[in-house]
């Protein structure tokens, strides 16, 4: 068997540990899936090129591994461009193959099938890099560049597009020996001078963001080590465990939390981009920060945007951490800073917060060992600053960056993909359902037993309530919601329905009893009147 472009793409993945690509093939893609066929990679198909891109995110934030996405010349592109957006506003590695048209007509505006001026232009501006394989000797420096990226750099979604007369091109029998690349540590005069300014502080604060998913273990330690309170970003949700004295969450744009940012002394800021979704999210750009700052991030350029830092490293926040460890190895007293904010935050109490309680702890008394997979919508919005998880990797939505709609149903099966052995939940509202409502057919397609918990609130809520509140006409924001049991039924999945915790408590307990999803239909305003 001869040795193709198409084959040798095979293998090289293979190679760099990629046991997953999620596609829909097309005529432009056949000889790539001719490949796909001889291969042990597991293929995945969705209902939506969108849904792909959005599946390979929650797979890649549940397992810390890439996978990829086969994507068709044109339409396929421009339909996951969105999950691209999303992956690459949240630091999401994400390797996007496609097809192209033929090398002697690109550019050439001839009204060939799919043809775009230029599609590597159009999706250079949702990924890390988008690259044109023009010669198929190329193809092993094009995926040592991505994997680099993945593992060596601020990662995101790559895009590397194969023009569809190079599938089949021969290509040498030889097989290049992928790259193995260790992330950057940090300078030893930058975490000597962080470290005597830690040690030196009255009022330390740590601000941990998703940088820091991949080593909890020395988060955890150094939080100790210091005592200091410490504000999560949504990604970063569950680095230190559960319920940790010191874990103040995704609270940085609360009072409370912003008068502990500006009276801190000294700020550790560890794998955060310090943007406003994670910071502002009241839009007022109001999160200040009073002392000095140090800064780590794996992306230079990042160094500079947001907060002016007065160190900064280009590092790994994992090597960064282990460094700091040994650089300050006497503890700290627990100066109870953590304990007041908590209890000036009083989270249970807030009217807006207080009906997602008995949420949120009925699914950690049912589903402890769950992961939370989101959608832009009330609970969720609720739930990053509510919810507390025992490790990483658990919570995880489009509540954040980009911010789309959409994305909490193929992601939660990226993720129960990911990681089999754990229960996963959806949770979306019945507007963002409906932008992507052709995969619970993909669900089923996989018998997985995903819970989707549908927040029927008949229509899009959060931006009605934004309406009222700046005194705009309610229009374009009150949809009639489908039948969901009827879609159920159709989609030959479980239903059930929930209007109380009592009975979401009893309807997650049958998630495990059959390998198929379960949709929960939770009816809005009983929820909310019950929660009085």
């Amino acid at each position: 068997m001869s040795q193709t472009c198409g084959r040798q793409l095979l293998r090289l993945l293979e190679a760099y540990g990629v046991d997953t690509a999620f596609g829909i093939p097309g005529v432009h893609t056949i000889e790539l899936y001719r490949a796909l066929g001889e291969s042990p990679i597991r293929h995945v198909t969705p209902r939506h090129e969108q849904g792909a891109g959005f599946m390979a995110d929650g797979y890649a934030r549940a397992s810390g591994k890439p996978a990829a996405c086969f994507i068709i010349t044109g339409p396929g592109m421009t339909n996951i461009a969105t999950a691209m957006g999303q992956a690459l506003a949240d630091s999401v590695p994400m390797l996007v193959i496609s097809s192209v048209n033929r090398r002697d007509t690109l550019g050439r505006g001839q009204g060939r099938l799919h043809e775009l001026p230029s599609q590597q232009q159009t999706l250079a501006g949702v990924s890390v890099f988008s690259h044109t394989l023009h010669d198929p000797a190329a193809l092993p420096e094009l995926l040592a560049r991505a994997f680099a990226t993945f593992h060596g750099a601020r990662p995101g979604p790559v895009h590397i597009e194969i023009p569809i007369d190079l599938f089949d091109a021969p290509v040498p029998e030889h097989l290049p020996r992928p790259i193995e690349v260790f992330p950057p540590a940090p300078a030893p005069a930058a975490i000597a001078r962080a470290a005597e300014w830690l040690r030196r502080a009255e009022r330390p604060l740590l601000l941990l963001g998703g940088g820091c998913v991949a080593a909890p273990e020395a988060a955890h330690a150094l939080v100790e080590r210091l005592q200091a309170p410490t504000l999560t970003t949504i990604n970063a949700k569950g680095v230190l465990g559960q319920d940790h004295p010191q874990d103040l969450g995704a609270t940085a744009s609360l009072p409370p939390a912003r008068r502990l940012a500006a009276e801190a002394d000294v700020i550790l800021a560890l794998g955060t981009e310090l943007g406003e979704t994670d910071y502002d999210l009241v839009f007022d750009e109001g999160f200040r920060l009073g002392g000095r700052l140090i800064r780590v991030d794996i992306d230079p350029q990042q160094l500079g945007r947001n907060q002016d830092a007065d160190l900064a490293l280009v590092a790994d926040a994992g090597e960064t951490l282990d460094a700091l460890l040994q650089a300050l190895p006497e503890s700290r007293r627990d100066d109870g800073r953590a304990t007041a904010v908590r209890e000036a935050l009083a989270l249970a109490e807030d009217p807006e917060l207080a009906p997602y309680v008995p949420l949120y702890a009925t699914l950690r008394a049912t589903l402890p060992e769950a992961i939370l997979v989101g959608d832009s919508t009330g609970p969720v919005y609720a739930g990053n600053f509510l919810a507390s998880l025992p490790a990483p990797r658990r919570w995880f939505n489009a509540a954040t960056g980009y911010g789309t709609l959409g994305y909490g149903l193929p992601a939660a099966l990226g993720a129960a993909l990911a990681c089999p052995e754990r229960p996963v939940v959806a949770l979306v509202g019945d507007g963002g359902l409906q932008f992507v409502i052709g995969e619970l057919a993909t669900a089923r397609d996989l018998n997985q037993p995903v819970a989707v918990v549908i927040w029927n609130n008949q229509g899009h809520d959060e931006i009605r309530r934004y309406m009222a509140m700046h005194e705009v006409p309610r229009l374009g924001v009150d949809q009639t919601a489908p039948d969901f049991a009827g879609l159920a039924s159709a989609y030959a999945c479980r239903y059930r329905t929930a209007g109380n915790p009592a009975s979401l408590g009893d309807a997650l307990a049958h998630l495990g009893v059959e390998d198929s999803p379960l949709l929960i239909e939770v009816d809005a305003t009983a929820w909310m009147a019950a929660s009085q």
